[in-house]
C-alpha cells in the first residue's frame, strides 16, 4: 500500500522523505522490519520501540513512524520519517487502513468491565449466530471467525492482530462481532482506529492495580473506551453499578441502561434459582436460562439489551436467551456420581467475583449443604487483593482451602501467606492451606458430603499453571473429573 494512502486522515506532525513509496509490511516489531517495511516505534510498558531504530540502519526500511525524530536521520537514506503525537494511537489507525478498515464492515460491539466481559461478549457472539448471522468473537478464552476457533493469547490483542482477525471475519462473511475490551487495551490504545457499533459496561471493582496503580486510573481507562464511541454507536451501562453512570458522562454515543434493581431501558429479574439454571424475566417476559447467580443475570440482561439495540427481533431474542449456554470455566458445573456432591469451576479471580459466585451458590444451597471453596491468587499481580479474596471466601464458605493459582515468578507459599493475613481467628478455624493445587482439589472432594458444593475458583477455562515462567498442563475441570470418576 502507498504511504500516502496508508496514512489517510491520520494526524501527522511532520514528514521527512517521500510519501509515494509502496509499503510491503506494517509492523511494530523491529525484528520483522526490512526492505519495504513501515516500522511503528511504539512506547510499550517495558520496551520503547524507538530504542530499536539504530538496529534498522541499512535494512531498507521504507518508513518509520515515530514521536521523536532520531538525532541522525541522514544515517537512514531512503527511509521516510513520519512524526506523530502518539505512535500507539497511530498504529491502531494504520493497522485499520492496512487491513481495509474491517471494523467499518462489521457491527462490532465492545464489552468492558472488571467481571463478566468474557461471558457477555461470548453470549453476544452466540446470540448473533442463533439469530442466523455469521459472527466473530475476540475474547480471553478463544477467538472465533464464524465457527473457526483461533487460539487467544491475551484478553485484547495488539492492534495489528485485532485488525487481522476482523479482516478474516469480513472475508468469511461475518456481519457482527463482539470483543472484550480490557483496561490495558484501552490505556495502551490497542483499540485506536476501530469503529464500534456499541459498547457495554458490566461493572467495576478492584483489579489490575499492579498496572493502573489506582482505582481512579483503572476507571478512567474503562471510561476512555466510551468517550471514544461515535454518535452513531450505542453505550449500554449497568445502572446498578455506581460507576455505570460515570461511563456515560462524556460519551457521544446514544445512552442506554440495564438493571436488576431499578428502572432502566432493559430490565432483568430473577424469579427462581437453581444450580443448573434460573427462571428470569426480561422486560416483563419470562424465560428459563441455563445460568445461575445474580452476576449471570446481569450478564444476560446486558446481552438482552445489546441484542435489541442491534435490531434483532424481540421474540427471536427471547427464544434464544433460553438456548444460550455457559462459557467454559464460568460457573461450570460437575456432579459426583452417586454422591450428590456438586463442584463448580469458575474463573473468579477478584474479591468481587468470588463474592458473586459464592452468593449465587448460597442462594441455591441455603443451609441444606456446606460450601467448600478452593481459591488462590496469581503471582506478580496486585498483592492488595489477596487478603481481601481470602476474607471474602471465608465469610461466605463453610470450609476454605487456600492454594496455588499461577504463582508465576513468586513462591506459592508467599502468596498463600499474603492471603492468610486477611483472616482472623474464627476464619482460620475453617481454613487450611495446601500449596499443591491438585492436592487441594482432591482434599475438597474428600471433605464434601452429600448435598455439599465445592467451588474451585481462579483459573476457570485455563488449562495450565504458570510456574517460574513455564506453563505446565493443569486443568481444574480435569482434576475434578479424575476424583469424581476415578
Amino acid at each position: 500500500m502507498n504511504i500516502q494512502t496508508l496514512l489517510g486522515n491520520l494526524p501527522v506532525l511532520s514528514v521527512t522523505g517521500a510519501v509515494d513509496k509502496e509499503i510491503t509490511l506494517l509492523t511494530a516489531d523491529s525484528r520483522q522490519a526490512g526492505e519495504g517495511a513501515m516500522f511503528v516505534a511504539v512506547r510499550g510498558v517495558t520496551v520503547d520501540g524507538h530504542s530499536f531504530i539504530p538496529s534498522l540502519r541499512g535494512k531498507g526500511v521504507a518508513a518509520m513512524v515515530v514521536d521523536t525524530m532520531p538525532d541522525n536521520p541522514e544515517e537512514y537514506p531512503g527511509t521516510t520519517f513520519i512524526v506523530v503525537e502518539n505512535t500507539s494511537v497511530a498504529l491502531g489507525h494504520l493497522a485499520s487502513r492496512w487491513y481495509g478498515e474491517p471494523s467499518k464492515k462489521l457491527r462490532l460491539v465492545g464489552v468492558t468491565g472488571t467481571n463478566g466481559k468474557t461471558t457477555t461478549a461470548t453470549l453476544i457472539y452466540e446470540m448473533a449466530r442463533l439469530c442466523g448471522y455469521k459472527a466473530g468473537l475476540l475474547s480471553t478464552v478463544v477467538n472465533y471467525i464464524d465457527t473457526e476457533a483461533v487460539h487467544a493469547t491475551q484478553t485484547t490483542p495488539d492492534a495489528l492482530t485485532i485488525n487481522a482477525l476482523l479482516a478474516r471475519m469480513v472475508e468469511k462473511g461475518c456481519t457482527y462481532a463482539a470483543m472484550e475490551v480490557s483496561s490495558h487495551a484501552a490505556h495502551q490504545h490497542r483499540i485506536a482506529g476501530l469503529t464500534f457499533a456499541g459498547g457495554v459496561f458490566t461493572n467495576l471493582t478492584r483489579d489490575h492495580l499492579d498496572y493502573h496503580k489506582t482505582v481512579q486510573a483503572y476507571l478512567q481507562a474503562k471510561k476512555s473506551f466510551f468517550d471514544g464511541l461515535t454518535t452513531e454507536a450505542f453505550a449500554l451501562t449497568n445502572a446498578d453499578d455506581r460507576n455505570g453512570e460515570v461511563m456515560l458522562q462524556n460519551t457521544p454515543a446514544h445512552r442506554y441502561t440495564y438493571s436488576l434493581r431499578t428502572m432502566a431501558d432493559f430490565r432483568g429479574r430473577v424469579l427462581e434459582n437453581h444450580l443448573d439454571g434460573t427462571l428470569m424475566e426480561f422486560n416483563g417476559s419470562e424465560v428459563n436460562v441455563l445460568f445461575t447467580g445474580r452476576f449471570n443475570a446481569y450478564n444476560l440482561t446486558a446481552v438482552f439489551g445489546t441484542s435489541l439495540l442491534l435490531g434483532w427481533p424481540l421474540q427471536t431474542v427471547l427464544l434464544n436467551m433460553s438456548r444460550l449456554v455457559p462459557v467454559a470455566g464460568r460457573f461450570q458445573t460437575f456432579h459426583a456420581p452417586d454422591r450428590r456432591v456438586t463442584a463448580i469451576v469458575d474463573y473468579a479471580h477478584t474479591p468481587d467475583a468470588v463474592v458473586n459466585v459464592l452468593t449465587a451458590i448460597r442462594e441455591v444451597v441455603g443451609t441444606s449443604g456446606k460450601i467448600i471453596t478452593v481459591v488462590g491468587a496469581g503471582g506478580n499481580r496486585d498483592k492488595g487483593k489477596r487478603p481481601i479474596m481470602a476474607k471474602e471466601a471465608a465469610k461466605a464458605s463453610d470450609r476454605v482451602i487456600i492454594t496455588s493459582d499461577n504463582p508465576r515468578f513468586e513462591e506459592p507459599q508467599d502468596i498463600i501467606n499474603d492471603m492468610l493475613a486477611g483472616l482472623d481467628k474464627e476464619d482460620m478455624q475453617k481454613t487450611i492451606s495446601i500449596a499443591d493445587r491438585r492436592e487441594a482439589i482432591k482434599t475438597a472432594c474428600l471433605l464434601a458430603q452429600p448435598g455439599d458444593v465445592i467451588l474451585v475458583a481462579g483459573k476457570g477455562h485455563e488449562n495450565y499453571q504458570e510456574i517460574k515462567g513455564v506453563k505446565h498442563h493443569f486443568d481444574d475441570k480435569e482434576e475434578l473429573n479424575k476424583v469424581f470418576n476415578g
